[in-house]
């Protein structure tokens, strides 16, 4: 702004006088938007507006010096429309108002490719993909998800390999309870390298294999849990894989997920319990090896030492 006023200052208004009253006037509404842009950029661009508007008027002079002077005007008068929308939309954007501020980006980039000011094109397209950021960070703090998700997917829109982007739509869509629907960003999230996509998706299908043990849907239950197993293993999807398999039936797939959890958690609090589960669980369908090795392990256990001996005598 400086170099621009000094260049006006320096100018005065002996160029302006030779092209007429008309164009004189337009330069003192040149100034004067100098004058507003720190304070009021939307002042200054209407007054750029309607300085650039008076020297367009202007019949061109024949003199080329004049008309030089004059094409200066018109174009210092476009450069600087521009940059008064693109300094309003990062006052906007500073100010949290998201869509006023894309708004002004839009009306900055039309400006600026109808005025030919590259620079400042390029300075708003790069901010749009920040604004669309801001704006679902700022959803997700303040706990509305069902806005957050549409904010990530135009966040998405802008940026299609963005990881990061799917990771925060699947956590938003998580908490609306679409777990199928956050399954498919963390997946997308996964492909794009997100380290963080394997323990989340993991996590979700641990929850679907819990409602569908809940709902008594037992075949359901099992597949989740397989697959929560296949990104991240743990205890907590073994046991309720083991207690799905029981439930159909299936007391070898039932024993194998119950052993997996002890490896898992080797220092559970309920190991005996499982310990004891397995060894019964094996009696019952005729494994007697399985069912003596762990009998075998809770002799001397305070809960289940007698039961383990009764049974080994049985055997």
């Amino acid at each position: 702004m400086k170099r621009l006023f000094v260049t006006l200052a320096a100018l005065g208004f002996f160029a302006a006088a030779a092209l007429g009253q008309d164009v004189q006037a337009g330069v003192e509404i040149l100034k004067a938007g100098v004058e507003s842009f720190a304070e009021n950029k939307e002042l200054a661009c209407n007054q750029f507006t309607e300085a650039l508007g008076i020297f367009e008027a202007v019949e061109e002079p024949e003199d080329a010096e004049q008309l030089e002077q004059l094409n200066e005007y018109k174009a210092q008068c476009k450069d600087l429309i521009v940059k008064s929308l693109l300094g309003l939309a990062k006052e906007n954007i500073r100010d949290a108002k998201y869509e006023e501020a894309l708004a002004l980006l839009d009306k900055t980039i039309a400006k600026g490719e109808e005025y030919g000011v590259a620079e400042d094109v390029e300075s708003a397209k790069e901010l749009i993909p920040a604004v669309y950021k801001q704006k679902a960070n700022s959803l997700m703090k303040a706990e509305d998800y069902t806005a957050a998700i549409a904010a990530w997917n135009d966040v998405i829109a802008q940026n299609p390999e963005d990881g990061t982007s799917y990771l925060l739509l699947g956590q938003a869509t998580m908490k609306t309870g679409d777990l199928d629907g956050a399954i498919a960003a963390f997946e997308k999230a996964n492909d794009l390298g997100q380290a963080n996509a394997a323990k989340l998706l993991s996590n979700c299908y641990l929850k679907k294999g819990q409602a569908y043990l809940k709902a008594g849907k037992n075949a359901e239950a099992i597949q989740a849990l397989e697959k929560s197993n296949e990104y991240i293993p743990s205890g907590n999807a073994y046991k309720l894989l083991a207690s799905a398999n029981l439930k159909s039936g299936k007391s070898s797939a039932a024993i194998d997920a119950y052993k997996k959890y002890l490896e898992v958690q080797p220092n559970a609090k309920d190991a005996a319990d499982i310990q004891f589960t397995i060894a019964a669980t094996a009696q019952k369908a005729g494994d007697k090896a399985i069912a003596k090795e762990y009998y075998n392990m809770l002799k001397g256990n305070a809960k289940y030492g007698a039961q383990a001996e009764a049974q080994l005598r049985a055997l």
